[in-house]
């Protein structure tokens, strides 16, 4: 097999831009979680993330978020193309601050929940979801 000078580059084009698109996501994912805490730090601890461990269809994947205190709670979806998936806000008299939902994933990924405390301090868990079929860009 034999490729002309202008195949050759535009493989070789194509292999650089598939290597750099992983950066590219985890990227934007890092830039939606700075705007969201203001480049504050973020502990591990003190919210609940229920999400499947394997997830059938990824068009679908059932989450729910648990954060006791807080005044928001935003969830991430790191390998989606939009990454920033929902964000809950709670006010004072809200009753429980939990919320569920269904999110489309584009694949195998960690779903992120942050959550915002009154006192500016924020918290996040992570589960990781293997998805067999579907989802969004895939």
């Amino acid at each position: 097999m034999e490729f002309s000078r202008r195949e050759t580059i535009a493989l070789g084009l194509g292999a650089v831009a598939l290597s750099v698109m992983p950066f590219r996501v985890h990227a934007a994912t890092e830039e939606v979680i700075a705007a969201f805490t203001g480049g504050a730090d973020v502990t591990d601890g003190g919210v609940t993330l229920t999400a499947p461990e394997i997830a059938e269809n990824g068009n679908t994947v059932p989450v729910a978020v648990n954060a006791p205190g807080a005044a928001a709670i935003m969830l991430v979806a790191t390998g989606n193309p939009t990454p920033a998936v929902a964000t809950f806000n709670f006010g004072e008299l809200a009753a429980a601050q939990s919320a569920s939902t269904r999110i489309r994933l584009a694949g195998t990924q960690d779903v992120v929940a942050i959550a915002r405390m009154p006192d500016g301090t924020f918290i996040r868990a992570a589960s990781t979801v293997k998805v067999t079929i579907g989802g969004c860009g895939g």
